[in-house]
Formats: structure tokens, sequence, C-alpha cells
């Protein structure tokens, strides 16, 4: 018999962290490509500089391999913080109102609204 619950394996299935990741990255670096004008024209360079269009290929793969790193072990983090066995705990209720068990007790409230008036008399 199969347990309903989720694992926290389960969770942490490695191709969609990497394929999430990977997409996030290449979407990075895409951008960096046409930030930096991949698809304009190339000016014309001295003999010591770089292609324009070779200083944007490594600056966007500088990019995407940060994008890359950075998601993945955000996700990676994100699912530590999540408890399996509260994925499989069904929730039938308002998620912000308050549980019964945390009211204070019933006489305790009435108490605090009794407390005696403060003077009005500001010359006593």
């Amino acid at each position: 018999m199969t347990d309903p619950r989720p694992s926290r394996r389960d969770l942490m299935k490695p191709a969609q962290l990497l394929g999430l990741a990977f997409a996030a990255a290449v979407f990075g670096g895409v951008i960096t490509l046409v930030s930096m004008g991949i698809f304009q024209d190339a000016r014309p360079v001295s003999a010591g500089e770089l292609h324009p269009h070779l200083k944007a290929w490594i600056v966007a793969g500088v990019v995407a391999g940060i994008v890359f790193i950075v998601t993945l072990v955000t996700i990676a983090l994100l699912l530590l913080a999540v408890d399996p066995a509260q994925l499989a705990k069904q929730v039938d209720r308002p998620v912000l109102v308050q549980d019964a068990d945390d009211d204070p007790a019933p006489g305790a409230r009435d108490q605090a609204d009794r407390r005696p008036a403060p003077d009005s008399d500001p010359g006593a």
C-alpha cells in the first residue's frame, strides 16, 4: 500500500529543481544578451579590445550562472521550510480565523474590559 502523504524526497525532485533553475538561468541570459545589444550591428573595435558580441556572451554566461545557482539554492531552502506532514492535512476552515484553542479564557476578556474609569477631574 502506498502512503498518500508526500515525503521530503518527493517534494525535492532533482529534475524539477534543476529544470526550473535552468529555465530561470536561460531567461536571465537572454535578457542580458538583448540588453547588451547582441542583435545590433557591431561597431568597429580597436586591436586590443574584445568584440562587443563576445563581451555580451561572456556577461550573459556569468549572469546565467549566477541566476542558476541563486534559484537552485533559494528553492531548495524554501522546500526545507515545508513540513511534508502539513501538505497532507486538509484545511477546512478559514486560514486567518483564530482557533478556539488560542482564545484566552472567556472571563479574562470581560475582566479586562471592566477596568475602573480614570478620574475625570484633572484638578483633584
